[in-house]
């Protein structure tokens, strides 16, 4: 029969070796840093676009083709910087001398990781649930990037041919 003192030091030892995870919980669906990645991605292909339309035309702007979880972030993004190349905004097409028309290809983020050594893992344990391992790295990287794509053409509102 083991003695007591054996037993206190075996169960001590345990518990110094037992490790605690806490699971990533947030209120939203996405961080504020995700958010932050996108929105700085359609700050710069915004700036980036440019439409030789002239100066002082009244534009209407047709967001017909974006959609999407950022979409009225970068609708605003491209009006503001047609506003910075002289374009002049109207809320109706009868009002317009040129339509915008613009759609969004990509408004999301890409996410690159990469290990060497030993990944966190689960160990199923009966009657107690996992185990969870933890990650032993003797390299780590993680990148994550915000992409934006936007595409626009001008047309004359009287006339329908591009500009």
């Amino acid at each position: 029969m083991p003695r007591f003192s054996t037993v206190v030091a075996f169960g001590l030892a345990a518990m110094m070796l037992m490790g605690c995870t806490t699971d990533r919980q947030t209120d939203p669906q996405r961080t504020a840093t995700e958010e932050l990645l996108i929105s700085g991605a359609v700050d710069r292909a915004a700036a980036a676009l440019k439409l030789d339309m002239g100066k002082d035309r009244k534009v209407f702007i047709d967001a017909g083709n974006v959609d999407g979880t950022d979409s009225k972030y970068a609708i605003s993004a491209i009006r503001a910087s047609l506003l910075k190349q002289g374009a002049r905004l109207v809320d109706d097409k009868k009002n317009a001398e040129t339509i915008v028309e613009i759609r969004a290809g990509v408004l999301s983020i890409d996410r690159q990781e990469m290990l060497v050594g030993i990944p966190s893992f689960n160990i199923p344990i009966p009657l107690a649930g996992p185990f969870t391992t933890p990650e032993i790295a003797l390299y780590k990287s993680e990148e994550q990037k915000g992409i934006a794509k936007f595409g626009a053409f001008s047309y004359d509102s009287k006339q329908g041919n591009l500009i």
